[in-house]
């Protein structure tokens, strides 16, 4: 396999934390803004397969683990059931937090919100929970996808040299 130019390589590391940094603020702004936690984890996971494609498996196999997804990936299931779970005093995903003055639990302004990141009670928790999934779910189809394409690439050598 043919292997990236140092432009390529030099840009991804210049962009490779902006993209992820602007895909966690997607997740945070989901209940403020167009997004949440499923776009915001593809958004990040999209960071992770450039890093594939810039530096190839073998170089981004060291930094990313298919049991770290794997395991961030139950974290965040785990913790949205949880979340839904602990509104069952009223009904399944009752949102709990909401006006109750404590942390996502401001109240909310009559009118169009400001921007007040904490009026949206379990909203958030929520996103975070389905972003961290999203990112680490796509994180994994993408690491499995690229081992089988280096599979196939050899596969495919091996038999072209006979």
């Amino acid at each position: 396999m043919k292997e990236m130019s140092k432009i390529v390589k030099n840009i991804t590391k210049l962009v490779y934390g902006f993209i992820i940094i602007f895909g966690f603020y997607v997740i945070v702004h989901g209940h403020l803004t167009p997004g949440g936690g499923f776009q915001g984890g593809a958004v990040v996971a999209s960071a992770f397969a450039l890093l594939l494609i810039s530096y190839g498996q073998l170089e981004a196999k060291k930094l990313l683990k298919v049991d770290i997804f794997s395991l961030l990936e139950s974290c965040g299931l785990t913790a949205f059931i949880v979340i839904a779970f602990l509104g069952l005093g009223t009904t399944f995903f009752y949102n709990f937090l909401a006006n109750s003055g404590g942390w996502f639990g401001n109240a909310v302004t009559p009118g169009i919100n400001p921007g007040d990141m904490n009026t949206a009670g379990v909203l958030p928790l929520m996103n975070m929970a389905v972003g961290l999934e999203v990112f680490a779910g796509l994180g994994i189809i993408v690491l499995l996808m690229a081992e089988g394409a280096e599979y196939t690439n050899k596969e495919g050598e091996h038999r072209n040299d006979r």
